[in-house]
């Protein structure tokens, strides 16, 4: 995390500034004092958080909005982007806090207004949550509560630049209706590969597999869909994992010391347990699924060696899909084809496998011997160049490569003063 800047304050505001100045100035007083509400009194923010997020996810997303803007004012100094007249943002179902300062007030400094419309899954918290932040920012930043198509007329087709997040077929459906000229941003999801090769400390990567997958109760874009691990450090690996999560506890999103928690989302229950289901026979440790309390333990099931024709789901649950891999040609050759290309955005590799990495890297955001969560940095471009997992189009061109909104803007904005 970034420590906190030098924020300028408004009894420090110089007489002589001009119309501009004195409106970048209060926008950056209205991050900071988000940034403090958050850092030194953000009880009820917490709370509301655990109405959709584990007691520790939550802590971690409120230390990740404030570690972003701490870094806000040099990430717009150092992209540069020019004015943006209007922003449009489809919000997430999830990280609701982080999302609302990387796609909302990390923007307002550079953007005249803001109108954002919360996923149906969480709106009522999104709605609260905007309330609690708006009371400290006071900046053009607006809720609609239009419906999906309307929004799209109202708000989205006007906008100089549109945030999306979720689904790559929506977003597709939503850019064949934009103009050339309007910046479409998406913000997908990925395999997100965990690779244990030969000589990893297969205790590490068990303890960051449980630590990765389990985040938010399996509940987050960056857990991995897939555990491709060496064929001789199958079984050590497979042991260290199980004996880890067999020491998990189970409770409420306000419980401080659950490690996993009921699904809140819907859905993502029922598909899990039909995963399950159809690899009962895989399955080596856990499977337990109680719908009727929402809760699905941390599962272990163990696959047919990864193949291109491999099918990996993409999971919001703590399933540990775990597959074998000998030949690292082989393995490269599969994670840079097909499903894995489209959908690649971020991978980590624990031991050696220089070849692979080398692969990976020319498709993914790669980690070596740590998570993907070692390298969430709110004030940087993230993603891969999996078109299904992030992509930018100016309406000529659509580039899938990791994203920033303030990059974006100013790389691939035209007409844009900077």
């Amino acid at each position: 995390m970034s420590s906190a800047p030098a924020w300028p304050t408004v009894a420090a505001e110089p007489e002589e500034s001009g119309t501009e100045g004195r409106s970048e100035h209060r926008r950056a007083a209205a991050l900071r004092r988000v940034r403090d509400y958050l850092a030194q009194d953000g009880g009820a923010v917490h709370e509301l958080l655990c109405e959709i997020s584990t007691h520790r996810a939550a802590r971690y997303e409120i230390d990740a909005t404030v570690a972003t803007l701490d870094g806000a004012l040099d990430e717009v100094a150092a992209h540069r982007p020019g004015q943006v007249p209007r922003l449009a943002a489809f919000m997430p179902s999830n990280v609701i806090l982080y999302s609302y300062a990387l796609y909302l007030l990390v923007p307002a400094l550079y953007t005249d207004e803001l109108v954002f419309r919360p996923s149906s899954r969480v709106k009522d918290q999104m709605v609260r949550l905007h309330a609690l932040l708006a009371e400290r920012h006071r900046l053009p930043v607006t809720l609609s509560g239009a419906s999906q198509r309307e929004f799209l007329r109202e708000q989205v087709l006007p906008a100089d630049v549109v945030v999306f997040t979720g689904a790559y077929r929506n977003a597709e459906q939503i850019r064949a209706q934009l103009s050339p000229g309007q910046l479409l941003l998406f913000y997908g999801s990925g395999v997100n590969p965990f690779v244990v090769a030969p000589g990893a400390d297969v205790a590490r990567a068990a303890r960051d597999a449980i630590t990765i997958r389990t985040l938010n109760t399996g509940q987050d874009c960056l857990g991995p869909d897939l555990f491709a691990v060496h064929h001789t450090l199958l079984d050590p690996f497979l042991d260290a994992l199980v004996s880890e999560l067999k020491g998990l506890r189970y409770g409420p999103y306000t419980d401080p010391d659950a490690d996993f928690g009921p699904i809140f989302y819907d859905g993502a229950l029922e598909e899990a347990a039909q995963f399950l289901a159809r690899n009962r026979a895989g399955i080596v440790h856990g499977g337990h699924v109680d719908f009727r309390a929402r809760r699905l333990d941390p599962t272990v099931v163990v696959g047919e060696e990864i193949t291109p024709r491999t099918h990996v789901p993409e999971f919001f649950a703590p399933i540990f899909n775990v597959a074998p891999w000998r030949d690292e040609e082989s393995l490269a050759a599969t994670l840079t084809t097909g499903m894995f290309t489209e959908r690649a955005l971020g991978s980590s590799v624990y031991g050696q496998a220089p070849a692979l990495v080398e692969a990976l890297r020319r498709r993914t955001t790669v980690t070596l011997d740590t998570t993907l969560l070692s390298i969430d940095d709110g004030n940087a471009p993230f993603g891969g160049y999996g078109r299904m997992a992030n992509y930018i189009s100016d309406g000529h061109e659509v580039r899938a490569e990791p994203v920033l909104v303030s990059r974006a803007v100013a790389a691939y904005r035209t007409g844009a003063a900077r």
